[in-house]
């Protein structure tokens, strides 16, 4: 087949995936997957990459225990990633691009203790790999992703949630910090 007529074919179905559209539990898993490579993988991996080339430097504070701390951090942040994605495929069912968001709002698992969990978890790598091969660019460069997923969360997140979902993300957002998690799992008050 062609591959303009490919695209003909595909463009459809992207142009489909907006707020409020029905997706599958199959297409929200290949369009996390998706997503999963293009953002949180280049965010938390590429970009540190390039920037430390993963070279190991001499350890923060001549302590080679932080290089433990490091991939604690790292583990941490790539398990709550995958949780999170996984949450977003299965309970939404979406993905966390914002051209193609769930249908539910996802309030379990890690969204229970935090309510940015992808978010955190993609500082948490990038964090954990600068103590791991402790270069000082990678923690400016992880406050600088923090502070624009901050922006983004303020500027258009939370607004557009609030819209999408009313009472039950108010709720929500009441009692689930945005980003230092809770010490005990928030419930949600189950819907009639």
């Amino acid at each position: 087949m062609a591959t303009w007529a490919r695209r003909r074919l595909l463009l459809p179905t992207l142009g489909s995936l907006h707020i409020g559209a029905r997706m599958s539990k199959n297409t929200a898993v290949l369009g996390s997957a998706l997503f999963f490579v293009v953002a949180p993988a280049t965010v938390a991996g590429v970009i540190p990459w390039w920037i430390t080339q993963w070279e190991f430097r001499p350890p923060f504070f001549a302590a080679e225990a932080t290089r433990l701390a490091g991939v604690a951090f790292v583990v941490a942040g790539v398990l709550g990633l995958l949780d999170s994605f996984a949450r977003f495929a299965w309970e939404g069912p979406g993905t966390p691009a914002p051209i193609a968001p769930t249908r539910n709002l996802v309030v379990s698992g890690l969204y229970r203790y935090v309510r940015n969990p992808m978010y955190v978890a993609v500082v948490a790598v990038i964090l954990g790999q600068a103590v791991l091969f402790a270069d000082w660019r990678l923690l400016g460069y992880g406050a600088a992703v923090w502070l624009a997923f901050h922006l983004f969360v303020l500027a258009y997140e939370e607004p557009t949630l609030g819209r999408s979902y009313g009472a039950e993300y108010e709720s929500y957002r009441a009692n689930v910090p945005r980003w230092l998690p809770r010490l005990t799992p928030w419930r949600a008050i189950a819907r009639k």
